[in-house]
């Protein structure tokens, strides 16, 4: 494949991913749900999460036309779909009263008997993330490789599937004003988009790359109504971008990229339960002034 002809294929999956998270936002705003998504937020302002299921069509539509074997196309559907749907339940639950909030919540919900949404939310996530891995390594030859001892084999799925849905809750807690959560995306994938070389040893790792730019340009083709404080991703939106870079992060990197992407997303996301994001960003002027760019003055 041509220089050329591999530069237009993926100008193309921008376009699609772009493209279809506009008219997916558009459908969304249109339809009969409009008014059960509008939100209030932290200024008072009426929001709508149309943007959520926008970018989960946008880019997991993008992710698995760019996948390079029908196992990939899978991984990638299940991964952001799933995440999608899931985080959407849980907004529309948190909407209707949901009273359990964080880990300790979900499990005292549990106690009572009860499922809360949020549970339901890190399961389907969780057991995606999963699903997504294993195909992931079964391309790649390392989920069937004799040399390594199947629980190692199994143990990089697990690390896998914690990355990405590692990946979907650490994004989602950025999602706390207008823009951030998609700033955060867009440079993040930015490495992630980078074309595979020939000499790639992963199989998937052309697919990864696809994948991250499809999360990109869904990311921007939001990125100004986002913004202006129009619409907002949510937890459905926010939960599949993150899942889909978590997808194309393992899909380029092997078993010691896994750990160490893991131990970073859980030390950011522990870090979280004690430390604001939102203060320290204030409080730090460059992050603060790239927080703001480009958000609409009150």
């Amino acid at each position: 494949m041509s220089q050329l002809t591999r530069t237009v294929g993926r100008a193309f999956l921008g376009g699609l991913a772009a493209g279809g998270t506009i008219a997916a936002i558009g459908a969304v705003r249109r339809s009969k749900w409009a008014t059960e998504l509008e939100r209030v937020n932290h200024k008072g302002d009426t929001v709508s999460l149309a943007e959520g299921p926008g970018v989960t069509v946008g880019a997991t539509a993008a992710a698995v036309l760019g996948a390079n074997s029908p196992a990939y196309a899978v991984a990638a559907a299940a991964t952001g779909l799933t995440s999608g749907a899931v985080g959407l339940y849980d907004d529309i639950a948190d909407a209707k009263g949901e009273k359990a909030k964080g880990f300790k919540g979900h499990l005292g919900a549990l106690r009572k008997g009860r499922l809360s949404a949020g549970l339901v939310k890190i399961l389907g996530i969780s057991t995606a993330g999963l699903a997504s891995a294993a195909l992931v390594d079964l391309t790649n030859g390392d989920l069937t490789d004799p040399r390594r001892h199947w629980t190692r084999r199994l143990w990089n799925v697990g690390v896998g599937g914690g990355v990405i849905a590692g990946a979907a809750n650490l994004i989602n807690l950025f999602d706390l004003r207008p823009g951030r959560a998609l700033k955060v995306v867009t440079i993040v994938s930015a490495p992630l988009s980078r074309p595979a070389g020939p000499k790639s040893r992963k199989a998937t790792a052309q697919g990864g790359a696809n994948t991250a730019l499809a999360v990109s340009s869904a990311a921007g083709a939001a990125m100004a109504d986002d913004l202006d404080g129009k619409t907002m991703l949510g937890d459905g939106g926010a939960n599949a971008l993150g899942a889909l870079l978590g997808l194309a992060y393992i899909s380029r990197t092997g078993m010691i990229g896994r750990h160490l992407a893991l131990a970073g997303v859980a030390a950011l996301i522990a870090t979280s339960e004690k430390v604001s994001f939102t203060k320290v960003i204030a409080e730090t002027p460059v992050l603060r002034e790239l927080d703001e760019l480009g958000r609409t003055k009150s």
